[in-house]
């Protein structure tokens, strides 16, 4: 029976992500961050079935390089907590070649291109070698700006907006699962999807697995789980464990790189720190050595002052002696009157 999934996620810095990193895993490629500095390499990363780029008509030549492109969409972002990618990540029926699975996994993206003059990074991905051998998938990365033949321009509010975005992502959960039905019905598979919730469809039941007319009877007689019910709890019971440890890596490494983005911030800080310490220093030096060169030169101006008060009362001093000599060289020339 086949299933539906249809999801819509933003990555964004202030998550610690990036295009050009999120492509590079997606891709299973080896993607240079042209503004960071750091290389993502992913070549050695298994069960990539397949990596296209979706352009817009009129896109510029070198946007066909992947590495070029979500390097491009990061240096077209300023802001330290921008969305610079989009992803829609969508399950693709088990029943399909997978010729077929990337034929409706790019015929989608390349609707989307079309109504929002994006580009589309589309990796189809198989299953996981632990989990349900069922669950092909592909994640379709869109570039929040519209691209053109000069490069990215504007952004792609729909998408943005409250009250619009809502709006479009359900009709694009809807289309999607008409294009599936139609590529199930042209393969000749009787199997459809419905994209709305069980609630929606108007059934009161939890989703469950069709166990079979010899299980079910079995359980009628005995009162007793079956083995395939078991069998079922238990892969559902494995399912949500495996989910549980991806979203906990998922949310360790995400914690690393935050770790590693405020690692970068606090070396930052201390840099501009030691910068602000350097530049106290140099102004502390500066006014220290300007205030001793003024005290030096009120040292200066004291001892001047005493020199000049010095010469002066030598000055006085000689002056008297000049006045008082006169008088006693005649008192000796003359000598006392002794009446002789």
């Amino acid at each position: 029976m086949a299933i539906y999934h249809l999801s819509v996620k933003a990555i964004s810095r202030s998550s610690g992500r990036s295009g050009t990193a999120s492509s590079a895993y997606r891709s299973g490629e080896k993607i240079e961050d042209e503004r960071t500095g750091e290389v993502h390499d992913y070549t050695r990363r298994s069960g990539v079935e397949s990596a296209d780029l979706v352009l817009p008509e009129g896109a510029p030549e070198w946007a066909s390089d992947r590495a070029a492109l979500w390097n491009a969409a990061e240096q077209a972002e300023t802001r330290k907590n921008a969305t610079v990618a989009r992803e829609f990540e969508i399950a693709l029926p088990e029943e399909l070649a997978p010729a077929e699975r990337r034929r409706l996994a790019l015929d989608f993206a390349g609707e989307l291109v079309q109504r929002h003059g994006c580009a589309a990074d589309v990796a189809v991905h198989a299953p996981g070698k632990a989990g349900d051998q069922r669950n092909h998938h592909a994640h379709i990365m869109l570039t929040t700006r519209r691209i053109g033949p000069e490069g990215f321009t504007e952004k792609t509010r729909e998408l943005d907006d409250r009250q619009t975005g809502k709006e479009l992502v359900s009709e694009w959960r809807e289309r999607f699962a008409e294009l599936q039905n139609a590529r199930l019905q042209e393969n000749g598979i009787e199997a459809q999807v419905d994209h709305r919730s069980l609630a929606e469809q108007g059934q009161e039941r939890v989703p469950t697995r069709h166990l079979g007319p010899a299980a079910s009877g079995y359980e009628r007689r005995t009162g007793q789980a079956s083995r395939k019910r078991l069998d079922f709890e238990q892969e559902v019971s494995e399912r949500l464990r495996l989910a549980k440890e991806a979203g906990e890596l998922e949310r360790q490494e995400l914690a690393v790189d935050q770790s590693i983005l405020d690692l970068s911030g606090d070396l930052e800080a201390a840099r501009a720190e030691r910068d602000r310490m350097a530049a106290d220093q140099i102004a502390q030096g500066v006014a220290d050595f300007r205030k001793q060169f003024e005290q030096n030169q009120e040292i200066e101006a004291g001892k001047q002052q005493a020199r000049e008060a010095f010469e002066r009362f030598q000055a006085e001093q000689k002056l008297q002696q000049e006045q008082v000599r006169p008088e006693a060289r005649e008192y000796e020339l003359d000598g006392p009157d002794l009446g002789l």
